[in-house]
């Protein structure tokens, strides 16, 4: 018998096959009390059932009392959430507020120090240190009736969770479970998951890790799903659909976020038809499709009378699920009787597979970008969307800018006001340039690096 857990959001509550939710988070500047809340009343109306902002410093802790108390005089009740990073004290601020406080393991206590190993004593004290941080803000917690997610992000994992696991799926779960672990012996349970990233495979295999240890251990906390840094535009939402769909396919996941780098509100439409096809509340029987008979990693997709959305939903999903199972190689998508080549070509590169084109990893922009991450993005895909397998990241800050583009061929990072950093790598090339020339330094070094820069023809 499992020992299920839910978690009251506000007047939501969520887990043990309560309704899957949908959130999103403002990307305006929590500072800035009636942009923000403008931003809260459109998503409430766009159907977004948790709203998520940015919280730096004790004053914008603050601002959510006030945000709250102007939203329910607009009758909008909707649950706020705090997103905390490397600062405790801020965090058990916004828990006298917020409905929820998200905090990330990787940077909660303290930041990032270079180190090679770790002694057994050291890594005692570390483990110390956390919980007796979280016991304060667990205290609040409890009596404020404020839930806690623990946000694990592929890219922000702690380097004792890096030297020991790697920057992997199982490193995310153990980072997951250390938090866990000391939230139960603080006998504290009002708790979301969330194991997050932005190669869609690394998702899955985080969050599937999770279930079957939940399983393994007796007691089940909520998850939250979503694909960081997903992108813009179809690419982005492949990969969400990808991501998020399978995994509500097979019954994991209570709440969800599509994150693009697109205007706040383009994200809940896309998720509220995820969530009706299939957040079921069951595993689905998996989908039946045709191989190429004369090549057997070949497979071939066909629908009729799909409007866009739902086409390029069904096609994600059911590839995810079936390349699962056996691992294919190529693949064909026909919607009444016509070939779909660009929507079979971006299934293929979301999931790793095959690259026909640049690949970019993108923040959905946050209280703490101080640039137009969505312009910015538009821009560096417009000069360098040609280039096949090329990755790179266009990120709003360096909070998780630096870890989650790891991987990637060159990063596009915001650094301030107006300001951009350009990385090779992980090595910065060019610092705080102006975000109007930034573009342009970005394509000289690709071209310097000897990557082809002008389209063909």
């Amino acid at each position: 018998m499992i020992e299920k857990h839910k978690a009251g959001i506000g007047d939501i509550l969520i887990g043990d096959n309560k309704d899957v939710i949908v959130q999103s988070m403002t990307n305006t500047d929590t500072g800035n009390i009636n942009s923000s809340l403008d931003q809260i009343v459109e998503l409430a109306e766009a159907g977004c059932q948790i709203v998520r902002l940015t919280c730096r410093t004790v004053k914008e802790a603050r601002n959510l009392k006030v945000i709250k108390e102007l939203l329910s005089g607009k009758g909008i009740e909707t649950p706020l959430v705090a997103d905390i990073h490397f600062m405790p004290k801020v965090a058990e601020h916004a828990a006298l507020y917020a409905d929820k406080i998200r905090i990330n393991p990787g940077n909660f206590v303290g930041k990032r120090k270079s180190k090679s190993s770790f002694s057994d004593e050291g890594i005692l004290s570390q483990k110390n240190n956390i919980k007796q941080r979280l016991t304060s803000l667990v205290e609040i917690c409890k009596r404020n009736s404020t839930s806690i997610r623990i946000g694990v992000n592929h890219g922000s994992l702690s380097e004792r969770m890096m030297f020991a696991y790697g920057n992997t799926a199982k490193g995310m779960l153990e980072s997951a479970l250390e938090f866990i672990d000391i939230f139960r012996e603080l006998k504290f349970h009002d708790l979301v998951i969330s194991l997050k990233a932005s190669h869609v495979p690394t998702m899955t295999e985080a969050n599937r890790l999770i279930h079957k240890e939940f399983r393994h251990r007796g007691f089940a906390y909520p998850l939250h799903l979503g694909i960081t840094e997903a992108g813009s535009g179809m690419e982005a939402r492949v990969k969400s659909a990808a991501g998020i769909g399978s995994l509500l396919a097979e019954n994991i996941g209570d709440t969800i976020r599509v994150s693009l780098t697109e205007d706040p509100v383009d994200e809940i439409p896309f998720a509220k038809k995820l969530i009706a096809k299939y957040a079921k509340r069951k595993i689905l029987p998996m989908p039946r499709f045709t191989e190429n008979i004369t090549d057997s990693q070949e497979l071939k997709l066909n629908y009729n009378n799909l409007d866009k959305d739902d086409l390029l939903i069904s096609a994600s999903v059911d590839f995810t699920r079936l390349h699962n199972i056996k691992a294919y190689k190529k693949l064909k998508v026909f919607h009444n009787g016509k070939e779909q080549d660009e929507l079979a070509h971006t299934i293929l590169q979301a999931l790793g597979i095959k690259y026909s084109k640049a690949e970019f990893v993108a923040c959905p922009s946050c209280g703490r970008t101080q640039f137009n991450i969505i312009e910015e993005l538009k821009k560096v895909k417009e000069k360098t969307s040609h280039l096949k397998g090329l990755k790179i990241a266009v990120m709003g800050c360096i909070v998780n800018g630096i870890g989650e583009m790891a991987g990637a061929d060159f990063g596009y990072v915001g650094a301030g006001k107006g300001k951009v950093n350009i990385y090779r790598g992980k090595l910065l090339i060019a610092k705080n340039i102006n975000a109007e020339d930034a573009v342009d330094e970005l394509v000289r070094l690709i071209r310097q690096c000897g990557h082809i820069q002008e389209k063909e023809n």
